[in-house]
Formats: structure tokens, sequence, C-alpha cells
């Protein structure tokens, strides 16, 4: 008892620990964790738009061709011979049958004249074997031969007389002399060159079709061909292969323009324009264009609850003032700034209207 009344001091003051160590650990125990701070949300993005709507488009097939003359023809030698003169010079137009070269006779008349002789000499032995027959002086086998004869040399005589004709060289059709590789003095074997003769109305854009849209394309059907210089005409389809090639799967296709005045050159190139169909298109800017996930091309739109919402689109065809597209609704709210910084299905702020033709 002693030691307690002693240490009395030491009891009270370790007795007072005790209960504060047991209060702060109540406290420490009872107390609600700490909440973890409130996530702030961003605000939507804000993004320009303009209202688009839809116009009536022509959908068109372009393509490049080679402008060709309706015909060109080689004249060439029947007969053989030494240019005598040429009667045109090269860059004239002839109309059919205009002499274009002569060729020199040599002997041919004299070949011709003693050819008709000797059918001459034929018909006298003829009739004088047939009268002798008649008589029953010469046996009938005589007048078989006499006539034989006689159709020989009327057979000379006509192959005598053609090629003489044949050293006056005609053109065979209407057209430019485009070339004259035969000059006076020259010798012409058969089957030598001596004019070329190209006539360019109508011309020809020779165009290949691919094989996806062959379908869209009609004998008859209108087209435009722009060329070289900026040169534009009108003309028509005229022929349709049936038959792909075999090597690039494209369709042959010919189309005719008139050209009465020559004006228009062949050989050249040109783009062939074919109208297709008409649909409902929006002209946007091609930096409007993107992708998405899936490798589409597209544009970005703002439905009606401010939603990012992604349109797949098809190309129709370009001009000087964008790209017209299909695929689209008819009347759409088209974001033209910040597109690049939304995806489909964010919420957006629209914070103006651009005018119609803006994008």
């Amino acid at each position: 008892m002693s030691f307690i009344r002693r240490n009395r001091s030491l009891f009270i003051i370790l007795g007072v620990a005790a209960l504060l160590a047991l209060w702060i650990a109540s406290g420490v125990m009872l107390r609600e964790p700490p909440r973890p701070p409130e996530r702030v949300q961003p605000p939507p993005m804000s993004v320009a738009v303009e209202i688009s709507r839809a116009s009536p488009i022509e959908r068109v097939l372009t393509l490049q061709s080679e402008v060709l003359p309706d015909q060109q023809v080689s004249i060439r030698a029947e007969t053989p011979g030494r240019i005598e003169s040429l009667a045109v010079e090269r860059g004239s137009f002839v109309e059919a049958g205009t002499l274009i070269a002569r060729i020199a006779e040599d002997d041919r008349p004299a070949r011709i004249r003693q050819a008709e002789a000797a059918v001459t000499g034929r018909e006298s032995d003829f009739r004088s074997a047939q009268r002798l027959a008649e008589g029953g002086f010469q046996a009938q086998l005589r007048v078989e031969m006499a006539a034989a004869d006689l159709a020989a040399a009327r057979a000379a005589l006509e192959a005598a007389r053609p090629d003489l004709q044949r050293t006056r060289i005609h053109a065979p059709i209407a057209g430019v002399v485009n070339a004259q590789p035969a000059r006076v003095g020259s010798f012409v074997s058969v089957g030598d060159v001596v004019a070329e003769i190209v006539e360019n109305d109508p011309l020809l854009a020779v165009a290949h079709v691919p094989q996806h849209q062959i379908r869209h394309v009609h004998a008859g059907a209108p087209a435009s061909i722009r060329m070289i210089g900026d040169v534009a005409a009108e003309g028509r389809i005229a022929y349709v292969s049936a038959l792909a090639d075999s090597a690039t799967r494209t369709f042959r296709v010919e189309i005719e323009l008139a050209n009465p005045d020559r004006s228009l050159p062949a050989g050249v190139s040109a783009q062939v324009v074919i109208p297709l169909e008409t649909v409902m298109a929006h002209r946007i800017s091609p930096a409007l264009v993107t992708l998405d996930d899936q490798g589409r091309i597209g544009v970005k739109a703002v439905a009606d609850d401010d939603t990012v919402v992604f349109q797949p689109i098809e190309p129709v065809r370009a001009d000087v003032q964008g790209i017209w597209v299909s695929g689209l609704p008819e009347t759409l709210r088209l974001i033209t700034v910040g597109q690049g910084f939304v995806n489909a299905g964010e919420h957006v702020t629209v914070v103006n209207h651009a005018t119609d033709g803006d994008v």
C-alpha cells in the first residue's frame, strides 16, 4: 500500500495518457474516409456548321480518248511505172474521183492497139471457118479452134485496157491529201503508196469504258469532248463494243463529231464526258472529306441532338468550286470548322451557321 501511495501521481498520469490514447484512436477509427475530388467534365467542343441542301446534278463519266479521222486511205499503185505527174498538192482538199497522179503510159496504148488488131483478125478467121464448115469444105473442129482463138484475143484486149486506165490514179474518197510519198520521176511498183487521204468529217473520239460502267453507256447518247487547247465539241456515241478487251477489260466506244469545215484536227488527245444519270448531291469543299475507322470516305455533320455523326459519301463530279457528292440526307448541318477535333457520337456546341455555298 505504501508503494501505491508513493507512486500515486505516476498512476494518475499513466491513466490519463491511456484515456487520451483511447480517445484519439476512437476518433481516427470513426472518421469517414475522404471523398475523392469531383471530376469536372470539359465543356463541349465548339464547331461551325453550314446548312447544306442537296441539288439535282448530272452524274458523268469522264474518259481520256484519242481523236481519229473517219477515214484514212492509202492510195496504192495498181500498175508499175514511172510517176509522170502529180495533179494535187499535199494539204489540199479533194473530192472523190479527183485525179491524184499519172503514171507514164509507155507502150500500153500500143499493146491495146495490138490486142484490138488481134481481135479483128481472129473474128475474120472465125467467120471464114464458119462459112467453110457450112459448105462442107472444113471440119467442125476447125470452127471450134477459131472460136477459141477469138476468145483468147478478146481476153487479151480486156486485160490491156484496164492496165492503161490504172495509169490514172484517182481519189477513192473525199478528204485532205495528207501525204504524197511518190515524187515525179520515181518508179512505183504494184502496192507502193502514191498518196494518203484523210477524211476528218466526221471525227471519231475513241475511248475505253471500264467494265463496271459500260451498262450506263449506249449508242446514240450525247457526249461532250474537250480537246487540247480548250477546244470543245458536242457529239453522239456511234459505237459501243460488244466485247471487252481481253487485256484491259474495257470496252471500245466511239463518239462521232460533226466537222463540216474540217477545222478540228485528228490524232489529238481529248477528254470525253458522257452523261449517265441525274442524282441529288451536295457541293462541298474537298477539305471537309475525311475517313472513318473503317476506311470509308465521308463528312462530319451535327445531328438534331447536337451530336457528331459521320456520313459516308460517294463522289459524283468535280468543278472549280468544289466536289459534288451523293449519299447524304437532303438537308444536313455540315461541320465546316472544327471537324478534325471531334469524333462521331460526341456532343458539340454549334457556334454559328454558315450560309449555303460557303463550304
